[in-house]
């Protein structure tokens, strides 16, 4: 069974900066899409930016364009989140996941119901 974890969440003040990692604990998820989600208290789950199998093509939250950089090292099988300029409307549960199945193909979309392999989440907290 594929398990993932992540790891990097915390506090840090408007404007900060903090990167999120998520290792796996199979080899073979570095032929997986993966994909960074979040969810703050009393709102729904949503999507912050996922990148294919080869990273060769990625897609951002609108709200994150430009301040956030999804990034994978398939050698280490690793997939990280660069958050900069941080503001409280980023602060919630982060979450990394990956495609169920392996796939190789471009990504076109950062939808929930594409991944079926969930880590527990990491906590990121914006506040002054």
């Amino acid at each position: 069974q594929f398990r993932l974890v992540e790891s990097g969440g915390g506090t840090v003040q408007p404007g900060g900066s903090l990167k999120l990692s998520c290792g796996g604990s199979s080899q073979m998820l570095q032929f997986h899409p993966k994909g960074w989600f979040r969810q703050a208290p009393g709102k729904e789950r949503e999507a912050v930016a996922c990148i294919s199998t080869s990273a060769s093509s990625a897609r951002y939250a609108d709200s994150v364009k430009g301040r956030f950089l999804i990034y994978r090292d398939n050698a280490k099988n690793e997939v990280y989140l660069q958050m900069n300029n941080l503001g409280p409307e980023d602060s919630g549960l982060y979450y990394c996941a990956a495609y169920a199945q392996y796939s190789m193909a471009e990504i076109s979309t950062c939808l929930a119901a594409d991944f079926g392999i969930w880590g527990q989440g990491t906590q990121v907290t914006v506040s002054s």
